[in-house]
């Protein structure tokens, strides 16, 4: 890659049918399957946050990178069927994320979340954190219900605020500091990570509960990203150990209706190997965890990773620049085969 081509952001749209990328210079759109790039907009300036909704002409801008094209402080709405900004959002401190959803706008700062109106941007809600340097929020991006989890004011844990109940759920998630948290497209599942990054967590939204503990491994690693399967049946996750871990999902009453239509191999049946020592569960709950069902080894160590168009396909992109699409046996788990890899900025356009 060239200088100005040093990638400063990577992000999936709401199904994975499309990845941003924010760049020196600019930002891209690619298609993500079958991959190509869609355009690329240089407007002579770094882009640290490029935010799509679905394949929509609206997208959220942030400048970053060493020559920032708009200030941190700002969240430009493009419309990228004129090529212009139609609005501005100013805040007080550095934005660290941005996300949308049909009728929201969703801006993380430092200590605090706004949550606005996306047809005329009122206000509609304003969230303390604890300090959130990683804009950790996650919204769903189904249904018309709004469900977003943000950190709560006490390090480790979690509000899921539930807007069309008007009540709030506090989840202890964790002892450290949060890495990494995602809402299934529904918004009933919510994943979490810590800092330490050797388990991940699944609770139920609405009511709060632990459903299942998940074991990445048992040194410490930064994840980067999880994402849900969209029939519900598995969670991805990516972290800077080079491999991406594949977990089955138990079924509950909240399970994706797509996951229950017996078009889905894996049926909900399918379950995640333990150790072989978990009769000692009892005295070290390390033994009782739920390993990986399927694992994929990429070359690079930081990638956004997500679900494809088929049941048993996975997608990463990594800020090295390179996309990589896997299958997984979603019967018997094991070693994801790497189908295809390509360099992000060197992709070829569409028509």
């Amino acid at each position: 890659m060239q200088k100005n081509d040093e990638i400063l952001y990577l992000s999936f749209n709401q199904d994975y049918g499309c990845f941003s990328c924010g760049t020196e210079d600019g930002f891209n759109i690619y298609n993500t399957e079958p991959f190509k790039q869609i355009y690329s907009r240089s407007v002579g300036g770094g882009i640290g946050i490029v935010e799509m909704l679905y394949r929509c002409n609206i997208i959220a801008l942030v400048g970053g990178g060493k020559s920032p094209k708009f200030p941190p402080t700002k969240v430009q709405l493009w419309d990228d069927s004129q090529l212009k900004r139609i609005a501005e959002m100013n805040f007080r401190s550095e934005v660290k994320a941005v996300k949308l959803k049909a009728d929201r706008v969703i801006v993380v700062l430092e200590t605090r979340i706004y949550v606005h109106n996306f047809a005329d941007l009122k206000l509609i809600d304003t969230i303390d954190t604890c300090p959130n340097p990683l804009g950790l929020c996650s919204v769903n991006t189904e249904g018309d219900e709004i469900i977003l989890a943000t950190p709560h004011k006490e390090v480790g844990e979690v509000n899921v605020h539930l807007y069309s109940e008007s009540k709030t759920v506090s989840i202890r998630a964790h002892q450290s500091a949060l890495n990494c948290l995602q809402t299934n497209p529904r918004g009933t599942k919510l994943a979490t990570a810590s800092q330490k990054g050797t388990i991940i967590r699944i609770y139920n939204t609405k009511k709060g509960e632990l459903l299942q503990e998940l074991r990445r491994g048992s040194e410490y690693a930064q994840i980067y990203s999880i994402s849900f399967h969209p029939k519900g049946t598995f969670v991805a996750c990516s972290s800077d150990s080079g491999t991406i871990h594949i977990f089955a999902l138990k079924q509950t009453e909240e399970q994706e209706p797509q996951a229950n239509n017996g078009n889905n191999s894996n049926g909900g049946t399918k379950s995640n190997p333990k150790s072989a020592l978990k009769f000692l569960k009892f005295i070290v709950p390390y033994f009782d965890s739920e390993w990986s069902f399927a694992q994929c080894r990429i070359n690079d160590t930081k990638a956004k990773v997500a679900f494809g168009p088929d049941d048993n396909t996975i997608v990463a992109v990594t800020y090295e620049g390179t996309i990589y699409k896997a299958t997984f046996d979603n019967i018997n788990g094991g070693e994801c085969k790497i189908e295809s890899t390509n360099k992000i900025l060197e992709a070829p356009q569409t028509e």
